[in-house]
């Protein structure tokens, strides 16, 4: 079989009708026959001609559906262990004991707080509209399992941005953990305000607008976070 070094590998990236190749374990897989892989790119976001070792153990499934293709050489023993490194070793130990996180748990979290956090809102402004004191209540409700599973969302955001992107400074990333920060204070500052103010919604003049502004702001802080989440689960190719 032939020996690859990475230099080597790269050229193999399923460009231009070149083989689609990845390394994982030392071993390189000719992998042009997934149709997951067309043209070398694997879920918008992986790329052929790499050794797969670091981002494979963040894989939402087992090393060893590369075994279904075959193995067109091995890497070369420095390049192996340089890929081997990569992955934080902490985070390779978690992932060992606790497979279960591989599953990748902020897309399973994530959606909690979007709803509660437009919920509180919507609620909010049909009591205005309506005046029946439940939807308030029901809005109130909904703030307080928002926070609850805000604070989860953001944990397992930063893992989950450490499984796949190694924590990289990415513009997403800039802009969706100071906003779920921000989210957060904002629900905590209603929350308290109401639970200390119950009639607060009663009457919408002076220092309650601020508070009726900050309920609003939930919506479009939400959508923004949103948005950047998408965009990295389903990024925009540019043309």
């Amino acid at each position: 079989m032939q020996e690859f070094d990475i230099a080597e590998l790269e050229n193999y990236d399923g460009n231009n009708g070149k083989p689609v190749y990845v390394a994982y374990k030392g071993k390189v897989y000719d992998i042009s026959d997934s149709k997951l892989w067309r043209n070398g790119l694997h879920m918008k976001r992986h790329h052929a001609g790499q050794d797969m070792t670091a981002d494979i153990q963040g894989a939402p499934h087992e090393p060893d559906v590369l075994e279904r293709f075959p193995q067109v050489g091995t890497l070369k023993k420095e390049s192996a262990e340089v890929a081997e490194i990569e992955i934080p070793r902490p985070l390779a130990w978690l992932l060992e004991r606790v497979p279960m996180l591989r599953r990748h748990p902020h897309p399973m979290t994530v959606h909690f707080p979007i709803v509660f956090a437009f919920s509180t809102t919507i609620f909010n402004i049909l009591y205005l509209i309506t005046g029946i004191k439940s939807l308030e209540t029901t809005a109130l409700h909904s703030l307080g399992a928002g926070i609850l599973f805000t604070v989860v969302a953001i944990f397992t955001g930063l893992y989950t941005w450490w499984l796949n992107y190694m924590a990289k400074p990415m513009t997403a990333a800039k802009v969706k953990i100071p906003l779920s920060l921000t989210l957060l204070v904002i629900q905590i500052i209603v929350f308290i305000w109401r639970m200390n103010v119950p009639q607060i919604m009663d009457s919408i003049r002076g220092v309650n607008v601020i508070y009726l502004l900050l309920v609003v702001s939930l919506f479009p802080v939400v959508v923004v976070i949103g948005w950047f989440g998408a965009h990295l689960t389903f990024p925009v190719e540019k043309s």
